[in-house]
């Protein structure tokens, strides 16, 4: 896992779970909370599904990677289709496709068994700090 779980403290600060990870794929969970998770106008800030979204994607594709290379975000494209409300936020990451510098991804949340977002993006494939691009 290469720190992608161990060091990730934004990760850890927003209560973000790994559920499970490989082959180009993740999946990712955060239990939403009205006191912690939730804005003004009474549903979960579309900031907690970017970042369940962006994090499972990266772990998605840095599951394909070797040790000396790590991704970053170029772009993504969220959707949120209906309101987030408190409970469990899952994430399913894959990539669609994984060129030499630039991979795509594709990423669904669900609640309750209801797509409420959908997410497609482009990352980077960069060397690994401390490390040298070939």
């Amino acid at each position: 896992m290469r720190g992608f779980e161990q060091d990730f403290q934004f990760a850890r600060a927003l209560g973000l779970q790994m559920v499970e990870r490989g082959d180009g794929r993740c999946e990712m969970a955060i239990d939403i909370v009205r006191d912690r998770h939730f804005n003004p106008q009474g549903a979960a800030h579309g900031g907690v599904a970017y970042s369940l979204a962006d994090t499972a994607m990266g772990g998605a594709l840095t599951s394909l990677l070797p040790d000396d290379q790590w991704c970053a975000t170029l772009e993504i494209k969220f959707n949120y289709h209906v309101r987030i409300t408190e409970g469990l936020l899952t994430c399913e990451a894959e990539v669609l496709h994984r060129g030499k510098r630039v991979a795509n991804i594709d990423a669904r949340l669900y609640q309750e068994g209801r797509l409420v977002g959908s997410a497609n993006g482009n990352f980077a494939i960069i060397p690994a700090a401390g490390q040298r691009q070939a």
